[in-house]
């Protein structure tokens, strides 16, 4: 399988130690050019261990070729939908709400990075999610205590109410 990836995503799983899930369950990763420019920046969280990742998995994008977009695409996000598009690929890694509407519209598979830990739960991979979700709670990255609940309840983990 092959799996491209957009920026939130990937900032998401390596802020809980979670990137090596990612060939572990798609086996093929790809990153276009912006996303790898847009993580690796000095000032972004986990911009070391990304570069460090994704080494071997940039690739350059056909910018000739189209998708569909709204007024609020952003280069890294236009170039993903366009690689995997390029690539066949099988889904798109992308955290971002709006982006995968405009994902939808492009007949572009998605899953985000709390799906990829849904996804490793039920493979064996990791015992459990709820560690890997405190661990994003307490990064900068953003995500709804509604959006951990749920997570939470796919899971089964989530605290028993005696």
């Amino acid at each position: 399988m092959i799996l491209v990836a957009d920026a939130s995503a990937l900032i998401a799983l390596a802020t809980c130690d979670s990137l090596m899930l990612l060939e572990e369950i798609f086996g093929n990763v790809f990153v276009p050019d912006a996303v790898y420019a847009e993580v690796t920046e000095l000032d972004k969280p986990q911009s070391t261990r990304l570069r460090s990742y994704l080494q071997g998995k940039v690739r350059e994008v056909d910018m000739k070729n189209f998708v569909y977009l709204d007024a609020f695409a952003d280069v890294g996000e236009t170039q993903a939908m366009l690689l995997y598009k390029e690539l066949d690929a099988d889904y798109l890694l992308i955290d971002d709400q709006r982006g995968r509407k405009v994902a939808k519209i492009n007949n572009i598979k998605t899953i985000g990075s709390m799906g990829v830990l849904l996804q490793a739960k039920r493979a064996g991979l990791i015992p459990c999610v709820a560690p890997l979700l405190e661990k994003i709670a307490a990064s900068p990255v953003f995500m709804s205590e509604s959006l951990i609940s749920i997570v939470l309840e796919l899971a089964n983990e989530l605290p028993r109410r005696d």
